[in-house]
């Protein structure tokens, strides 16, 4: 692992944070944006040059709003709840590659003697060191290189995500926001399943839960999506659903929740809030691009620089714009489709995406069991896909699909005066 540098480090998490913090910002304006753009409305367009200094305002007012707390809540754990929210939004990003990096080296293999005797390690020992030597020398776009447990790091803190809705609901003392909380953690427990079974087919065959090794496999083998696509198109539903965003927000549902959890706050509690949402989109925007869309590689092209400045931040360049492809999906896909309802959204997870994942997991199993070409994987997937799209719909009758049942209205007798 490479030697702790504090200076660097914190000079690296300083302007990590100042560019999240400033992507949150913009992402809230291009959310507003593009929702008039698709409903043939304007948009903000007041403050600064077509409304660019539009999320500058909209901070100044968090802070300097009135922030009153409510006398029937819980005052420890609603202030905690945003705070919790925020934080543990940010600490996901330490593992995550904004940047160029290379693989950690991985352990060197030592041959048993022919004799049965103890092998002599020292050559072994050696090749080892230089090799950490050479990654050391190296500079790691990432807060915390050559973690090996990096995707379990970012699920692990995205499923503590959910203590900060369930505490807001909860201390609130609000039946709104208790029921949106509940909905909450129903519904991310749910979609932690296909989202951790989805890239366990990435993991067998890049063999490593690093990060930087998942781009390096991708680097030299093509990109997963290409071989996964079902992989990646129940990764990036699930993910959707762990941000609470449309058509999964039913933890909010503004039509009868009032908002649901975040119903009794308001200023900048409500604002950290919404700070750790859009936060965790851009994470997760990250890790799609990461996992499935090869990183910062692009057939190629971040080769073009023998400069290895200029080859970073070309690398950067491509990751970035990769990142905010994804987030400017999170917003369209918020503004196209409508809301589902509760049980759309848990039969989807339980009777769908859970099936499908598990399938899709014992596909790439004897794919790399049996060293079968990458292609029939890619088969398998299309046609998985295929096939629940056909049962879906020769299933029209299913009891998603069915209306409502509507209570027959009851004739009263017609009374006449007199």
């Amino acid at each position: 692992m490479p030697e702790f540098d504090l200076p660097t480090t914190a000079i690296i998490i300083a302007c990590l944070v100042a560019v999240v913090m400033s992507l949150v910002g913009y992402a809230t304006l291009a959310e507003r944006k593009v929702s008039a753009w698709i409903q043939d409305r304007v948009g903000p367009n007041r403050v600064g040059p077509f409304g660019l200094l539009q999320p500058l305002a909209d901070g100044g007012k968090f802070f300097l709003k009135e922030s009153p707390i409510p006398a029937h809540v819980d005052r420890v754990f609603y202030l905690l709840a945003p705070a919790a929210a925020m934080a543990i939004a940010l600490l996901a990003l330490a593992v995550v590659p904004w940047g160029g990096t290379t693989p950690p080296p991985k352990p060197v293999a030592v041959e048993m003697a022919a004799d049965g005797k103890t092998p002599d390690y020292s050559k072994a020992v050696q090749e080892y060191d230089r090799e950490q030597g050479e990654y050391r020398g190296r500079f790691q776009g990432v807060i915390a290189p050559s973690l090996d447990i990096g995707i379990v790091y970012v699920f692990a803190l995205g499923s503590l995500a959910i203590y900060g809705v369930i505490l807001g609901g909860w201390s609130s003392d609000n039946k709104y926001s208790l029921i949106g909380s509940l909905r909450s953690s129903a519904q991310i427990i749910s979609y932690e399943i296909p989202l951790g079974l989805s890239v366990v087919g990435v993991v067998l065959f890049a063999g490593s839960l690093n990060l930087e090794t998942i781009i390096a496999w991708q680097k030299q083998h093509g990109w997963f999506v290409a071989f996964q696509p079902l992989a990646f198109l129940l990764f990036m539903v699930s993910v959707y659903a762990e941000c609470n965003r449309l058509p999964f927000d039913l933890p909010e549902s503004e039509q009868e929740l009032v908002g649901g959890y975040l119903t009794e706050y308001g200023s900048l509690k409500f604002g950290m809030f919404m700070l750790g949402e859009y936060t965790h989109m851009i994470t997760t925007a990250f890790l799609m691009s990461i996992v499935f869309w090869g990183g910062w590689s692009l057939f190629d092209l971040e080769d073009s620089f023998a400069d290895p400045v200029a080859a970073a931040v070309l690398k950067a360049a491509i990751l970035g714009i990769k990142m905010l492809g994804f987030l400017l999906m999170y917003i369209v896909v918020r503004w196209t489709i409508p809301r589902f309802r509760f049980d759309q959204l848990m039969a989807l997870a339980w009777k769908v995406m859970i099936p499908l994942s598990l399938l899709h997991l014992l596909a790439a199993m004897f794919v790399r069991q049996y060293g079968w070409p990458m292609g029939v994987l890619t088969g398998i997937s299309v046609g998985l896909f295929a096939g629940a799209g056909l049962i879906a719909a020769l299933n029209k009758s299913g009891p998603n699909n069915a209306p409502r049942r509507r209570v027959p209205a009851v004739m009263l007798p017609r009374v006449t005066a007199g």
